[in-house]
């Protein structure tokens, strides 16, 4: 069930600084062993402490568990497991070792830190969505700075982020944040692959994610991580769907943070908050899940979705790709492919293949009107 339209973020008192939400890949964070990079947590810990004593409060939202754990097991560089019972478990025993870090470098600035691991489910169940957000924020009203990770050791593999990233960009939006800032091992989002061409240079502001971006941003990340730049860029869109600004800056970069949440030129690849917001449940049904299927629809029913707002009914319905039950999310693409929307459907994957193409008039007694209603279902920029 996923969280209702009258879930908002955490609101942000009159007159407080921005709460900011800053997220650090375990490249960035580990050496090349796996094994955690004390002064890299070090040089983070100490820029959200000067954001903490500038008026802001922070959330840190990391990675690096699993990366944390394979040491202690003699299974870190080439010896990487790649099955995810054994990485699950790993992750079990990194957990501790990566937050006994933080907890020790935020202790120097006299700040403490409070572990959160959260789920998909998390954001999916609306009274687990309303812990969650309370709990961040009375964390942040008690002077503590969450630190957020997945829950791996226990994630269900068909059901979880898979990387940090799209995280961060839906925990900025729970509580209200202004900026998410995503800290990575590169400038920010280039023009081209420095590697490939020599001119490449840092794509400072963003106004609308597209999918020339999407596409520029490419594949996946480093051998210890799980995201690149496609995630971040994807996560920098959720973000500016929430009307959160976002931040890909590198890690690296001397006074990074306080650069990145005043918005100095040059920090790294800016993304705009869209003046539309989606509300919560259909952030949660564009973002937050992976689709179980595909609905294709014909020409009309496209400019209906797109153009008058409306719901997808059976008789624009052209084909049904793979099995899902009711209430699943599911991808609309047009006739040549095109995903323009996604949405939760009120009948299975077999209940709409016997439907499909029909009349309203000519439904069996008692079968829903809409395939999907206009309340569930998000219209995805171009």
């Amino acid at each position: 069930m996923a969280p209702s339209d009258g879930l908002t973020a955490a609101p942000t008192p009159a007159g407080a600084a921005p709460v900011v939400v800053v997220k650090i890949g375990t490249s960035s964070i580990t050496d090349a062993d796996g094994r955690i990079a004390d002064r890299a947590v070090v040089k983070l810990c100490g820029e959200v402490a000067e954001l903490w004593a500038a008026g802001h409060r922070v959330v840190v939202v990391t990675s690096g568990a699993v990366a944390a754990g394979l040491p202690a097991l003699g299974l870190g560089g080439d010896r990487r497991p790649r099955d995810a019972r054994t990485l699950q478990a790993v992750s079990a025993i990194g957990q501790s070792r990566l937050m006994r870090v933080y907890e020790s470098a935020f202790a120097a600035h006299g700040l403490v830190a409070g572990q959160v691991l959260l789920a998909p489910l998390d954001f999916m169940v609306r009274q687990q969505y309303l812990h969650a957000r309370g709990t961040l924020a009375r964390l942040l009203e008690l002077g503590v700075v969450p630190v957020v990770n997945e829950n791996d050791a226990i994630a269900d593999d068909e059901i979880r982020f898979g990387d940090n990233d799209r995280l961060s960009a839906l925990v900025a939006h729970l509580v209200g944040a202004g900026v998410l800032v995503l800290l990575t091992d590169t400038p920010g989002l280039l023009s081209a692959d420095p590697r490939l061409d020599a001119s490449a240079s840092l794509i400072e502001e963003i106004v609308e994610v597209d999918h020339e971006l999407e596409a520029l941003a490419g594949g996946a990340g480093s051998v210890r991580g799980s995201g690149g730049m496609a995630s971040k860029v994807a996560a920098a869109k959720i973000a500016s769907w929430s009307g959160v600004r976002a931040v890909i800056a590198a890690a690296s970069r001397d006074r990074v943070l306080p650069d990145a949440v005043a918005g100095v030129a040059g920090v790294g690849t800016i993304v705009l908050p869209r003046e539309t917001r989606l509300p919560a449940r259909k952030l949660w049904i564009a973002f937050a899940v992976g689709a179980s299927g595909t609905v294709v629809v014909d020409d009309g029913a496209r400019r209906a979705l797109e153009r008058d707002g409306r719901s997808l009914l059976a008789a624009g319905v052209v084909d049904v790709v793979g099995d899902f039950g009711v209430d699943d999310p599911v991808e609309v693409v047009d006739t040549a492919g095109r995903v323009f929307a996604k949405g939760l459907v009120r009948l299975d994957a077999r209940g709409l293949r016997l439907v499909a193409g029909r009349r309203t008039a000519d439904l069996p007694e008692g079968t829903p009107h809409e395939a999907i209603h206009r309340d569930d279902l998000v219209v995805l920029p171009r």
